[in-house]
């Protein structure tokens, strides 16, 4: 290469100095937003094959592309003629910070994990009604979830007066450090706040009623 920029002449050497990094700068940039392009394709399609919420892919699409984008702008600086050294000691100082951050923030970072356990493993849907209990044989918080992001499950609350509904929003880090009871769909029998049916009033009211129980035994004799 260098020989044949010797036989050039020196305008076009010129010319050639800065076209050659320029060209590798270009490079740098494509192959970083195709890499971005492949991700984003990538976790939309994992997203619609498992069912996850646009919150829980729209930061996780947001990690890949700042690294991405912190990986480019190392290697253009690289190509610019920045020492490695230098970038290193960047980078590592720009880590350090980070964890740091990381530590400050992790009651916040522990409730983000948990939604997307929550999400993939799947311990209960919306609609479900679920009762968080501190051990098995003591009552805790109970009630339909009605909504669930990065921070908070929203629970209905079932032990509220009838007209004055109240919200439970529970912590998702809580979730993971509490027994579950879980109804699927909704509770299995009728509780003070869930009315019987007409079919269940009529069968009790049948099995109270005195004439019918002379009725059936007149007939069984």
């Amino acid at each position: 290469m260098r020989r044949f920029q010797m036989s050039l002449p020196e305008w076009m050497q010129e010319w050639l100095e800065v076209l050659i990094p320029g060209a590798q700068i270009f490079l740098i940039i494509l192959v970083a937003w195709l890499i971005n392009r492949l991700l984003k394709r990538i976790i939309s399609r994992v997203g619609q094959a498992y069912d996850l919420p646009h919150e829980l892919l729209l930061p996780l699409r947001g990690v890949f592309r700042w690294i991405i984008i912190g990986g480019a702008v190392l290697a253009v600086l690289e190509r610019l003629g920045m020492s490695a050294t230098v970038l290193w000691t960047a980078f590592t100082g720009f880590a350090t910070v980070g964890a740091v951050a990381f530590f400050a923030a992790w009651s916040v970072l522990s409730n983000l994990f948990c939604a997307m356990l929550i999400v993939t493993v799947g311990p209960f849907r919306l609609g479900d009604h679920i009762e968080l209990l501190d051990s098995a044989d003591k009552p805790g918080a109970k009630g339909r979830v009605i909504d669930l992001n990065m921070l908070y499950t929203t629970l209905q609350d079932d032990s509220a007066p009838e007209g004055m509904p109240n919200l439970l929003q529970i912590p998702n880090s809580l979730i993971f450090q509490r027994v579950l009871r879980r109804w699927k769909g909704g509770m299995p029998t009728a509780t003070e706040n869930t009315p019987a049916t007409s079919n269940e009033e009529a069968c009790a009211i049948a099995l109270t009623t005195p004439s019918s129980a002379g009725e059936n035994g007149r007939a069984a004799t």
